[in-house]
């Protein structure tokens, strides 16, 4: 049997981590989640790519939805700098799910045979109305299938092509522009997907990653993530068997 990391970079030929620089402890728990599947930060397959982190929200709803927006405009720049055709990008707060092997397995060969332009695998998906499935597993959605998330997205070179001035755009246009001003970049992920229908977008009907509880540096923090001597005890009870069965039944899966 092929190894998982063999599998998944045989689908992408390079994952790109997003990383704040001062988060050492998102880091650490995102090398142990590659060393799962047989991979790690120093494989050179994988980029650990510095995420944005702006004094301020400028334009945009939060300071945290502008790191977001800017980090994975920088992602699909560095996509097309490095010549890459199929990328993976992992926010560092991305845990693989415990039975990721043989869920990759599943959806590789669709994945490889088919020729599309945005992966996503990041929520429970239905079919709705316009969608295709593809094989058991995945599911080719229509333009008007949206869903928030962006920790878990595969990108095409062709799409990475296409986002860069359309974010560009939208990073620069005022707030409420009819044409689409500062937004959360999986909105942002919807309007191209409105604006060029014809993109090839497919979705796993399960998750291959689900988003780990973990302390932000960007959002507002509550009193027990400012107080280093709670942070700690904050940081442990997100990982926790408790915190985790909740997690899992917010996310609808099923609770060992």
């Amino acid at each position: 049997m092929q190894p998982v990391s063999e599998t998944l970079l045989s689908v992408f030929d390079r994952i790109y981590v997003i990383n704040l620089a001062h988060r050492d402890d998102r880091r650490r728990e995102m090398n142990e989640q590659l060393n799962r599947i047989g991979l790690s930060l120093n494989h050179p397959a994988v980029t650990l790519f510095p995420a944005s982190f702006p004094p301020d929200e400028g334009d945009f709803p939060t300071r945290g939805a502008r790191g977001c927006f800017e980090s994975q405009l920088g992602v699909h720049r560095a996509i097309l700098a490095d010549g890459v055709k199929r990328a993976l990008m992992l926010e560092d707060d991305a845990d693989f799910i415990p039975d990721f092997a043989a869920a990759l397995t599943a959806i590789r060969d669709d994945l490889t045979r088919s020729d599309w332009d945005l992966f996503y695998s990041v929520a429970p998906l239905e079919a709705q109305p316009g969608d295709q499935p593809l094989g058991p597993h995945l599911l080719r959605l229509s333009p008007d299938h949206t869903f928030p998330l962006a920790h878990f997205v595969g990108f095409s070179a062709r799409f990475s092509e296409l986002a860069v001035p359309y974010l560009e755009a939208i990073h620069a246009r005022p707030p409420g522009d009819p044409a689409g001003g500062p937004m959360h970049v999986d909105g942002a992920y919807c309007w191209i997907r409105a604006a060029y229908p014809d993109l090839t977008v497919l979705g796993s009907r399960a998750p291959l990653a689900v988003q780990r509880s973990s302390r932000s540096d960007i959002a507002e923090l509550r009193f027990w993530d400012r107080l280093p001597g709670l942070r700690q005890l904050s940081a442990t009870a997100r990982r926790s068997p408790a915190t985790i069965r909740l997690l899992k039944r917010l996310r609808g899966r099923p609770v060992d």
